[in-house]
């Protein structure tokens, strides 16, 4: 497990009892390019108040790329707002699709995310955890 990958568990897990987490690779290493980073999670016992809390603590983060938190399903994915504008929503086909041109494409982006996203999860990791 890379430090990305125990670091934004650790983070995430001080607002709730984790159920699932994702984090895909942050490098394609067969074609050798950086890809864009997102999180995704489920907690065993989601609550409205620790969501808003969370997207609130991400937003406070001066970051490079604009970040959205949905959590319009079940599981909740942080990811940078623009692959939604270009997919039209997690739903839409052409998502994996918009994820793979932006990793082949705008590695530049795919950086600034990744910094990004080790900025979220040190906030997160350092700002006070609510009562849960």
């Amino acid at each position: 497990m890379s430090s990305r990958n125990a670091d934004a568990i650790e983070a995430l897990s001080r607002f709730g009892q984790l159920a699932w987490f994702k984090l895909p690779t942050e490098h394609n290493d067969v074609y050798g390019y950086h890809q864009v980073p997102y999180l995704g999670w489920r907690y065993v016992s989601p609550r409205e108040r620790i969501g808003q809390y969370i997207d609130d603590a991400v937003r406070e983060v001066h970051t490079q790329v604009e970040w959205t938190l949905d959590r319009t399903r079940r599981n909740w994915i942080l990811l940078p707002s623009r692959l939604l504008r270009e997919a039209q929503g997690l739903e839409d086909p052409a998502f994996s699709e918009v994820v793979h041109s932006i990793n082949t494409q705008d590695q530049e982006f795919c950086l600034k995310a990744l910094s990004d996203l080790d900025l979220i999860i040190r906030h997160l990791q350092q700002i006070p955890a609510p009562e849960i």
